[in-house]
C-alpha cells in the first residue's frame, strides 16, 4: 500500500453480498470523490457466493480498492479489525456493505468529526427492520449499553461510524466488541457525538444476524465494563464480592450464635450455619482471586510495556537546554 494517504479510509465488511458490491462502490465513489483523497478497504468474511470475484473485478479497475479475504467466516468484528489495521487514512469510516447504510451520510459525518469531535456515531432514527427480532433486542440493548458504560448513544448497534485514525490505533477487537469502540474512545478522553443518518430497507441479500446475537452482545457488555473499570485495579471488584459475602457471613452468623444461646436450637443440619460456612469460604476465594487477578493484571502491562493511561499532548521545552538553566 505504498503511495500518499488519503484523507479518508471506507471500511466495509461483507459476506455474501455479491448483488450489492456494485452498487456499494458506486455510491461510495459518488459520496467522496471530488471532495477527499479516499481509499476503500473492502473485506470478504468468507463469502461463499461471488463476492470475491466481483471485489476482485473492482480492485484491478480502481487502485482506490483494497481487498482482504479471510480464509473462513470469522465476524463483523474481526473484518473490522482487519480494515481498521489495513487502511491509511486520517479519517476512518465504517459501514455495512447491505446498503443499509447510506454513504451520501459520509461526507456529513467527516464535517461533524472536523468540528472537533473524534469519535461520530451513527443514529438509526428510523430503522427498515423486523419489529420484534430486531428493533426491540436492539433498543434494550442500546439502553443497558449506555447506562453500564456511561456513554449515552442511541444506536451502538450502527456500523456507520467515522473515527480520527489515533483512536483506531491500538485498540483489539474481539467478540461483538467492534460496537463498544465508541466507549473505549471515551474512557480514553475522546470526544463523541452522535448525528442522524440515513437507514434504507435491505432490497438484495439476506440479514446476517437475528435475536441470538443479543446474548452475545449482553456478554461482551460485562467483559467491556470489567476491562473499562477494573482492568488496572481488579481486586476492587473480587474485593466487593468478598466484602459483601462477609457481611452475609457476619449477618447470617449472628443469627446462628442468637439461635443456640437464646433458643438452643441444635446446630447439626442448620441451613443457616451451612451458609455461613459457604460464604466465609467464598469470602477467601474471591480475595484470592483478586490478588491473582491483580498478579496478571501488573504481568501482563509491565511485560507488554503498556501504560495504565492515555497522553493527548506534551507541552514542554528542550530537555537539554532547560537542564542548563
Amino acid at each position: 500500500m505504498a503511495g500518499k494517504c488519503p484523507d479518508v479510509s471506507v471500511v466495509a465488511p461483507l459476506l455474501d453480498e455479491q448483488d450489492n458490491i456494485q452498487a456499494l462502490y458506486d455510491q461510495i465513489s459518488a459520496a467522496l470523490a471530488g471532495k477527499y483523497e479516499y481509499e476503500m478497504v473492502l473485506v470478504d468474511d468468507g463469502s461463499t457466493d461471488k463476492s470475491f470475484e466481483m471485489l476482485a473485478e473492482l480492485q484491478k479497475s480502481d487502485p482506490r480498492v483494497h481487498v482482504i479475504r479471510f480464509r473462513r467466516n470469522f465476524g463483523q468484528t474481526a473484518a473490522l479489525s482487519a480494515g481498521f489495521a489495513h487502511c491509511r487514512g486520517e479519517i476512518v469510516v465504517a459501514l455495512d456493505a447491505d446498503l443499509q447504510n447510506d454513504p451520501a451520510d459520509i461526507p456529513k459525518m467527516i464535517d461533524k468529526l472536523n468540528e472537533g469531535f473524534d469519535v461520530v456515531s451513527g443514529w438509526r432514527k428510523k430503522r427498515h427492520d423486523k419489529f420484534v427480532t430486531r428493533l426491540i433486542p436492539s433498543r434494550m440493548a442500546n439502553w443497558l449499553i449506555s447506562r453500564i458504560t456511561g456513554v449515552r448513544l442511541h444506536d451502538y448497534g450502527c456500523t456507520l461510524k467515522a473515527y480520527r485514525k489515533e483512536v483506531l490505533d491500538g485498540t483489539n477487537l474481539y467478540g461483538e466488541m467492534h460496537r463498544f469502540i465508541p466507549a473505549h474512545a471515551s474512557w480514553s478522553g475522546a470526544r463523541i457525538a452522535e448525528m442522524v443518518v440515513n437507514h434504507r430497507p435491505r432490497v438484495a441479500g439476506e440479514a446476517k444476524y437475528g435475536l441470538a446475537r443479543t446474548w452475545k452482545v449482553i456478554l461482551d457488555l460485562i467483559t467491556v465494563k470489567f476491562l473499562g473499570s477494573y482492568s488496572t485495579k481488579p481486586i476492587y471488584i473480587f474485593g466487593g464480592l468478598g466484602l459483601v459475602n462477609t457481611l452475609g457471613a457476619v449477618v447470617f452468623g449472628l443469627v446462628v450464635v442468637y439461635q443456640k444461646l437464646a433458643r438452643g436450637t441444635d446446630m447439626s443440619g442448620n441451613p443457616l450455619l451451612i451458609l455461613t460456612a459457604v460464604l466465609i469460604i467464598s469470602t477467601i476465594q474471591f480475595i484470592l482471586m483478586g490478588l491473582l487477578a491483580e498478579l496478571l493484571v501488573r504481568t501482563y502491562h509491565e511485560s507488554q510495556n503498556r501504560r495504565t493511561y492515555v497522553i493527548k499532548d506534551i507541552l514542554e521545552s528542550d530537555r537539554q537546554e532547560a537542564q542548563d538553566k
